[in-house]
């Protein structure tokens, strides 16, 4: 089954959100065309406690984007986002969310950061989204959202892990870094990943 996963569409993430990256306002038109082009539609959201680890704001001295060693993993620190039931959190108002037969939360454990839409960082906790997707036959798998060098890659390289197969719409969604995303780019498809643009999806 054609299966479109949309990574993360939320108000923290677009232009004036407080994580932004730049251009993501700009993917929402093309995600609310594409989803009718697929037979099944999920989504991730990100979904944080107020005391979450990775808020820099919870580490005394640091600043967003310091890094630090967490549980034996590299954690970048981030703006505070994506708090449970704020506005940030909120998936954006122009994305069309009738197609989307189900929603997948993630970094609701204070203790850890959850990048993937299956695991957290540590691989410790799983979300139920491949399961999901297993009991609904769903394993041609296309992915879109934000951030494309962050929550993306990652949710793929677990979808891989876990034996999909893995198709980023490469201008239906926006990376952080554009330079570090053409890096980024080689490493996925060398794991496997397809890269194509929307116009050469049918449905």
């Amino acid at each position: 089954m054609k299966t479109l996963i949309i990574v993360d569409v939320q108000n923290d993430f677009i232009p004036g959100g407080s994580l932004e990256v730049p251009g993501g306002d700009k993917i929402i038109p093309v995600i609310n065309l594409l989803q009718y082009k697929f037979d099944l539609v999920v989504a991730t959201q990100d979904w944080h406690p107020a005391d979450h680890m990775s808020f820099a704001s919870n580490h005394k001295g640091k600043n967003p984007f310091d890094k630090i060693e967490w549980r034996g993993l590299e954690q970048v620190l981030w703006p505070d986002h994506c708090v449970q039931n704020t506005k940030g959190a909120e998936l954006h108002q122009e994305l069309n969310t009738g197609k989307i037969e189900a929603l997948f939360r993630k970094g609701m454990d204070k203790n850890i950061d959850s990048y993937s839409g299956f695991y957290d960082n540590g691989h410790e906790k799983n979300t139920g989204l491949a399961g999901y997707l297993r009991e609904r036959n769903a394993g041609e798998l296309y992915f879109c959202g934000l951030a494309a060098d962050v929550c993306v890659q990652f949710t793929i390289k677990d979808a891989l892990k876990e034996g999909f197969s893995a198709t980023l719409i490469e201008d239906a969604t926006r990376p952080i870094d554009p330079d570090q995303f053409e890096t980024i780019k080689n490493e996925l498809t060398g794991k496997g990943c397809s890269i194509i643009t929307a116009n050469k999806i049918t449905g």
